[in-house]
């Protein structure tokens, strides 16, 4: 296989109230050597339970756990993400999450990129953080 899917799910049990049907992953490793992360958010991803309603920085620390425990199964680690898409959903929230976001990027210097927009999947969601990374060899 040339690509390796990390936790695949299917939307009809994490979006039961979305009548959805779409296989999705939460990471792809590319020829073993690229790692694409889907965006991630402050949710348990083996309850699914959605945490930290209302506080932009709990959630990006939650969101940021997820990255990391993703990278990790995937091969790779904090230290080799290239590139960091956030979105939020009020750029009030920036600060925090910026900050936050911060403390785990610390040294690495990736390219990123902040998106303001209207809504998340979930109304309980203020930031999601999409991560592309290698794995070293």
């Amino acid at each position: 296989m040339i690509h390796k899917r990390i936790r695949p799910f299917n939307t009809k049990e994490t979006y039961p109230e979305q009548k959805l049907d779409n296989d999705l992953s939460q990471g792809v490793v590319a020829r073993g050597t690229m790692v694409f992360l889907r965006g991630q958010v402050s949710q348990d991803l083996d309850s699914r339970e959605s945490l930290h309603t209302g506080d932009a920085a709990a959630q990006t620390a939650k969101t940021m756990e997820n990255i990391n425990m993703l990278l990790k199964e995937a091969g790779s680690e904090m230290a080799h993400v290239c590139r960091i898409v956030v979105y939020l959903t009020d750029i009030r929230y920036r600060e925090a999450v910026y900050q936050e976001m911060g403390k785990w990027l610390k040294g690495v210097h990736p390219c990123s990129t902040g998106i303001v927009v209207p809504a998340l999947a979930r109304p309980e969601w203020v930031v999601e953080i999409e991560v592309t990374a290698v794995i070293p060899d």
